[in-house]
């Protein structure tokens, strides 16, 4: 049998492959970002989270980024992907999916729209509301804190609750544009929605593609913002604020390595992360519990929870005229 003969491997054994190499990049990743930078000093003298908010209010931070995956927006009624039972993951078993990341997969996409297009209409923007941690990070930028939020989420609730696109990086993509995979042709939201909810698969007015939004699939590149901007952003950063993430899906999770070593680091979760917290640390503080009732506190420790509810409120309000 020649060489050309020769079976290569198949498409599950390239993934099994791939999978392997990209959990030893996790690992090495995870050991470069997370762990605490052991020769520098402690950043503030309490790393608890009660300390945390002392220092807030009587120092003050004055460039703020922000961090968030799924976690931020499950009290909106999105499910996060990997909650057992009620992640999006476990949900996807009706579409019997080969496995449920095929959902996100380009190639199985191609060949089999339908599961994806209706999991876009459950999740499509438009369907949920803004969560406090949405409004908090709006407030951030009113107060001129905010340098950049970088988001793993597609929900698009930061725009909603009123964050100006320029000072987001949605790093996994946004449904507020849309391409067709054959001609590269640009179509709008609204085209796109439309077709979503009419369950008809968007296909170009061109050359009959499919058309995708801008979501990125496993295997495609993450948007040009979000290699262009962390070096500046987290130049002079004193606090990086990191929500509703388990820091488990790289590069995005890469991007707490770019903190400089004075940069106070604090993680809001439901579950630990490596060793944030830890009486180890000189600048990570861990915050186990609720996304949601951690920025209240953080809101009433800087008395702009009046601030915070009147913005919400008004909000709201807006977004009812919409409709």
């Amino acid at each position: 049998m020649s060489g050309r003969d020769s079976p290569g491997p198949s498409g599950r054994e390239s993934q099994e492959v791939l999978e392997t190499i990209r959990v030893s990049l996790t690992n090495l990743f995870s050991r470069l970002a997370l762990h605490p930078d052991q020769s520098a000093s402690k950043v503030i003298p309490d790393l608890s989270f009660d300390g945390f908010l002392s220092h807030w209010k009587s120092n003050g931070f004055k460039k703020i980024v922000t961090m968030v995956g799924a976690g931020i927006s499950t009290s909106a009624g999105i499910p996060d992907f990997r909650t057992p039972g009620s992640g999006l993951y476990d949900n996807l078993q009706k579409y019997n999916l080969p496995h449920p990341t095929d959902i996100f997969e380009l190639d199985y996409f191609i060949e089999n729209p339908k599961p994806f297009y209706a999991l876009a209409k459950e999740l499509y923007p438009g369907n949920f509301r803004p969560t406090p941690v949405h409004y908090f990070i709006r407030l951030l930028n009113e107060k001129n804190l905010l340098v950049r939020h970088y988001t793993q989420n597609i929900d698009s609730l930061e725009r909603l609750a009123g964050l100006p696109e320029e000072k987001m990086v949605e790093a996994h993509g946004t449904f507020h544009t849309n391409h067709c995979l054959e001609c590269g042709l640009e179509f709008s939201k609204e085209w796109m929605k439309e077709k979503i909810f009419s369950d008809t698969i968007p296909l170009c007015d061109a050359c009959n593609g499919i058309v995708k939004p801008d979501i990125v699939f496993f295997g495609e590149g993450m948007p040009d913002k979000f290699y262009d901007m962390p070096a500046e952003d987290f130049k002079n950063c004193d606090l990086l604020i990191v929500m509703g993430t388990s820091l488990e899906v790289y590069p995005f999770a890469s991007l707490v390595g770019h903190a400089e070593p004075n940069c106070l680091r604090v993680l809001i979760n439901r579950t630990s992360i490596d060793k944030f917290g830890s009486p180890t640390n000189k600048r990570d503080i861990n915050f186990i519990g609720d996304c949601d009732d951690a920025v209240w506190k953080m809101a009433e420790a800087l008395g702009w929870s009046d601030e915070l509810k009147a913005l919400i409120k008004k909000r709201v309000a807006n977004l009812k005229n919409r409709k």
